[in-house]
C-alpha cells in the first residue's frame, strides 16, 4: 500500500480490526520511510453480472429497470412496496451469488417471473404475456394451467 504522505511503497500493517457489521476490515498502517500512520479499509466488491440481451448486446444490470418491470406488472394490484423491494433484493442477491460475469436477459426474466408468481398471479400473467410474446389465447391458457399446478 502506497503511503498517502510521501508515496513510499514500504508500509506495514500495525493493527487490523473487523468492523461491527463484519463486512469490512480496518487496517492501521505505518510508513517505513516517513514514519507517519494512516488507516485503510478493506471491503468486498461484488458486481452484478452484465446482462446479455437477445440481440447480443450487453448492458450493466439495472435495478431501476428491474423495479420498472415489477411496477408495470403490478400496476393497480394490491402488493405492498415492501414485498416488491424484497423480491428485487432476492433477485439482485441471486445474481451476485451466481458469480458470473454475464447472464442472459432470459435468465433475469425467469427470476422475475418466479418472484411475480409468488406475489400476484395476475401480475405474473401480465409479465409472462409480454416477456414470452404471447400470440394467442392458448398461450394464456398454458400459463394459467401452470399457475394451477
Amino acid at each position: 500500500m502506497k503511503c498517502p504522505f510521501c508515496g513510499s511503497l514500504d508500509t506495514q500493517v500495525i493493527d487490523s480490526r473487523v468492523n461491527e457489521a463484519g463486512d469490512a476490515i480496518r487496517r492501521r498502517r505505518r510508513c517505513a520511510a516517513c514514519d507517519k500512520r494512516f488507516t485503510t479499509w478493506e471491503t468486498a466488491e461484488l458486481r452484478p453480472p452484465q446482462i446479455v440481451k437477445t440481440n447480443g448486446t450487453r448492458e450493466d444490470f439495472s435495478e431501476t429497470k428491474l423495479r420498472e418491470g415489477f411496477r408495470r406488472a403490478l400496476h393497480k394490484r394490491p402488493v405492498s412496496t415492501e414485498l416488491v423491494d424484497a423480491a428485487v433484493d432476492r433477485i439482485r442477491q441471486r445474481l451476485l451469488t451466481l458469480g458470473e460475469r454475464e447472464i442472459p436477459a432470459r435468465a433475469v426474466g425467469e427470476l422475475v417471473m418466479n418472484e411475480l408468481k409468488k406475489l400476484d398471479k395476475v401480475a405474473y400473467i401480465r409479465f409472462a404475456s409480454v416477456y414470452r410474446s404471447f400470440q394467442d389465447v392458448e398461450d394464456f391458457r398454458d400459463v394459467i394451467r401452470d399457475i394451477d399446478q
